[in-house]
C-alpha cells in the first residue's frame, strides 16, 4: 500500500494533532486555528496545467499541501475512501477530504502525527497508520528514535466518527515496524485484521532481529481498538531474499476469494487467507531477470489473474528512459488458474519514454470496475498516472494517461485509484489530484458505487 523513501528531515511543525475545519468557500484560502492552537491553512483547489494528457481524461482538480503537512519531504503517499471522503497519507500524518464534489474537493481536517509513510486505511470509525521510522514512543508528539534499537514502529489507530476532528486512540508495536499494511475484514464484523509489511532484518536491533522472513498479523476489536496486539507471525519464506533483505513490502488480499498476494522482497507469493490469522502459502514466482523489487500486487475481478508491479531503482531512479528494458521497474502479467498455481503471461510498462532525470517506477494502483474487462489505473511517480487494459494478459496496451512532467528530486503520483466515478491520485509534492476518464471502453465503470475502499482489499465489482 505504498512505496518507498528517503528518510525525511524532522518536521519544522510541533509534533501533535492538528485538525482544520472544512473551508467553507474553497475556492479562497482560509486559515483556522487548529485543536493544537496552531494555524492551519486549506489552500484552495484549481487545476494544475504544465501537463500532458491523453484526448479522454480531464484533469478537474487539484489541492496542494497545507500547513501543518508541508514540510520539505512531507511526501503525499497512499489513500483510502469512505463515502464522500479520501483519507490521503502524508509523511507528517493525513488529510482527510471531503469528495461530496469531485471537481472541487475541500480539506475536512489536517492530522499532524509525524511518522514515514502513514500508509492509511479506514474500517468503519477506525483509521490505521503505518509507521516504519524509528519515534521514540507511538504518541504523535513523539520525536525520531534513537538508536534504532529503542525506537518504536508499527501501527496507529485513530477515530474518525467525527471528519472534522480525528483522534488517537491506540497503537501496536510490529516486528521491523510496519511499512504497509492491509486490512483484512474478520469472518464476523467485530473484528479486522491488519497484516502488517516491512522489510527486515536490522541486525543488532532489539525490534527487528534476523531472520526477517515474515509478516505479523494484528488482530483488532472494532469495539475495542485499544486491546488490538499481535495474534500471529506467520513465517512466508524459509530464506532471506539475494542481499539478506527480508519481508515483503506491500500484501493484497481478496478477502471473498480467500486469495492474497504478496510482494515480498525476492519473489511473489501466492496465499489462500481461509484462516485470517494463519494464512496458508500456496505458492512463490519469481523473475529474477526483470524484476529488482516485487512492490504491490492486484488480482483482476473474478481473481483469474494477478499483476505484480517492479519497484526498479526503490522509487529514486530513471527507470522509464531508453537505458531501461520494457520489461523492468514495469508490471508482469500472471494468469492463476483453478489450481491455484500463477503462470506468467506477459508485461507492461507506460509507453512514453521519460527524461534521463525523472524518477519513474510501476507504483500503486486499482481496478476500473469494467463488466467482462481487465482495465487499472496505475501511478508511476513522475511517469504519470496511466489507465490500462491487461484484459489479453499477452498484450497490455495503455488507454489514458495524466503527467505533470519533470520536477525536481522525487515525486509525482504515489497511489492512483478508481472510486465512484472518478480517479484520485496523491502526488507527492503537489498533493490531491482528481481526474475524470471519458471512453467507451471505461464509461461503464461510472455505474459502480462503493461505500469503502481500501485499494489492496478488494472486493467483488
Amino acid at each position: 500500500m505504498a512505496g518507498c523513501g528517503a528518510d525525511p528531515a524532522p518536521s519544522a511543525s510541533p509534533p501533535s494533532v492538528a485538525a482544520a475545519p472544512t473551508s467553507a468557500a474553497p475556492a479562497t484560502p482560509e486559515e483556522s486555528p487548529g485543536a493544537s492552537g496552531q494555524t492551519t491553512e486549506t489552500p484552495a483547489p484549481g487545476i494544475s496545467g504544465d501537463g500532458t494528457h491523453s484526448d479522454n481524461i480531464t484533469h478537474l482538480a487539484n489541492v496542494p499541501p497545507g500547513a501543518p503537512l508541508n514540510g520539505p519531504q512531507s511526501w503525499g503517499t497512499d489513500l483510502a475512501f469512505q463515502g464522500d471522503y479520501a483519507f490521503v497519507g502524508n509523511f507528517d500524518g493525513f488529510t482527510v477530504f471531503d469528495i461530496s464534489t469531485p471537481a472541487s474537493p475541500s480539506v475536512a481536517s489536517r492530522v499532524l502525527c509525524p511518522g514515514e509513510q502513514n500508509d492509511v486505511s479506514v474500517s468503519g470509525d477506525l483509521l490505521f497508520l503505518s509507521i516504519d521510522s524509528a519515534r521514540e514512543g507511538p504518541e504523535c508528539d513523539a520525536q525520531r528514535g534513537e538508536p534504532e534499537a529503542d525506537g518504536w514502529e508499527g501501527i496507529r489507530i485513530f477515530d474518525i466518527s467525527d471528519k472534522a476532528n480525528p483522534t488517537f486512540v491506540a497503537a501496536v508495536q510490529t516486528d521491523c515496524g510496519s511499512h504497509t499494511h492491509t486490512l483484512v475484514p474478520g469472518k464476523t464484523p467485530d473484528k479486522v485484521y491488519l497484516y502488517i509489511s516491512s522489510p527486515g532484518p536490522e541486525p543488532g536491533t532489539v525490534t527487528c532481529a534476523p531472520p526477517h522472513n515474515k509478516i505479523s498479523v494484528v488482530e483488532v476489536p472494532v469495539k475495542d481498538p485499544k486491546s488490538a496486539k499481535v495474534i500471529s507471525k506467520p513465517v512466508l519464506s524459509d530464506k532471506p531474499a539475494e542481499g539478506g533483505i527480508g519481508g515483503c513490502h506491500d500484501l493484497t488480499v481478496y478477502p471473498e476469494k480467500n486469495l492474497a498476494a504478496a510482494a515480498c522482497f525476492g519473489d511473489g507469493i501466492l496465499l489462500d487467507i481461509a484462516d485470517r490469522v494463519n494464512p496458508k502459502v500456496l505458492q512463490h514466482v519469481s523473475d529474477k531477470k526483470n524484476f529488482a523489487i516485487w512492490h504491490s500486487a492486484t488480482f483482476n475481478n473474478d481473481a483469474t489473474k494477478v499483476v505484480f508491479g517492479d519497484e526498479l531503482g526503490g522509487g529514486v531512479s530513471a527507470t522509464c528512459d531508453s537505458n531501461t528494458p520494457k520489461t523492468s521497474g514495469a508490471n508482469a502479467v500472471y494468469d492463476l488458474g483453478k489450481d491455484r498455481r500463477l503462470k506468467l503471461r506477459g508485461y507492461f510498462k507506460i509507453p512514453r519514454e521519460q527524461a534521463s532525470d525523472e524518477n519513474c517506477v510501476a507504483h500503486n494502483g486499482s481496478l476500473l470496475p469494467v463488466p467482462g474487462k481487465d482495465i487499472m489505473v496505475q501511478s508511476w511517480y513522475q511517469g504519470g498516472i496511466s489507465v490500462w487494459d491487461f484484459t489479453d494478459a499477452t498484450e497490455p496496451r495503455e488507454i489514458g494517461f495524466f503527467e505533470r512532467g519533470p520536477v525536481p528530486g522525487v515525486g509525482g503520483s504515489w497511489s492512483a485509484y478508481y472510486y465512484n466515478g472518478h480517479i484520485y491520485s496523491s502526488d507527492i509534492t503537489k498533493g490531491l489530484d482528481v481526474l475524470r476518464i471519458d471512453d467507451p471502453l471505461t464509461d461503464p465503470a461510472s455505474k459502480v458505487r462503493l461505500k469503502e475502499l481500501n485499494a489492496q482489499t478488494q472486493v467483488s465489482y
